[in-house]
């Protein structure tokens, strides 16, 4: 016996016409103020949480000195999350935005001030991107905070652009970048 479609049920692609390809994201997580690690957890869980995101890998935490930040700055908590997504990168920044706003992230006139919870879209599939969202991030390449936890779970990953995250790494000074096994995050 053969199914045939029944005409009376659309599918909502089908109205749009819309395709939505499931890209890989890469994120880099920071927080240096407040309850540090439960920034970042809340974090992935509200990724994890988000529809048409599903949360794959999460890096181990590091403990990183802050980088061209004003000074008496504490040290962040970062940690790298490898999501698939359909969402479009906007979308996906947008989310990222309203996750921070959740954490009482402050935005500040410093640059690089202080916050309870940064998130930075590294990398969205293939997707490049010069407008107000710069894909792939513009100075991930130069930021141990982000190659050291993204070599972890991705020794093979490639920032586009920019090369080998290992080619990348082996020219950065990566001394303030320690790993804290001591901590540890969860995906749901």
């Amino acid at each position: 016996m053969t199914e045939t479609p029944n005409p009376h049920i659309i599918d909502a692609d089908t109205l749009t016409g819309e395709m939505r390809p499931i890209r890989r994201a890469v994120l880099a997580l920071g927080s240096n103020l407040g309850e540090r690690l439960t920034a970042l957890q809340g974090a992935i869980d509200a990724l994890a949480d988000t529809p048409d995101v599903w949360v794959t890998t999460v890096s181990p935490i590091y403990e990183t000195d802050p980088v061209d930040a004003p000074a008496g700055s504490e040290p962040f908590l970062n940690a790298v999350v490898l999501l698939d997504t359909t969402l479009a990168a906007h979308r996906l920044l947008d989310r990222a935005l309203a996750v921070e706003d959740a954490f009482d992230r402050e935005r500040s006139e410093i640059r690089n001030a202080p916050r309870t919870l940064d998130i930075d879209l590294i990398v969205v599939g293939d997707r490049r991107s010069d407008d107000e969202l710069k894909l792939p991030h513009p100075r991930a390449k130069e930021r141990a905070f982000v190659l050291v936890p993204w070599h972890d779970v991705e020794p093979e990953a490639e920032l586009p652009e920019a090369g080998p995250i290992a080619d990348l790494l082996a020219g950065l000074d990566t001394s303030g970048v320690r790993r804290r096994d001591d901590l540890t995050l969860e995906v749901q």
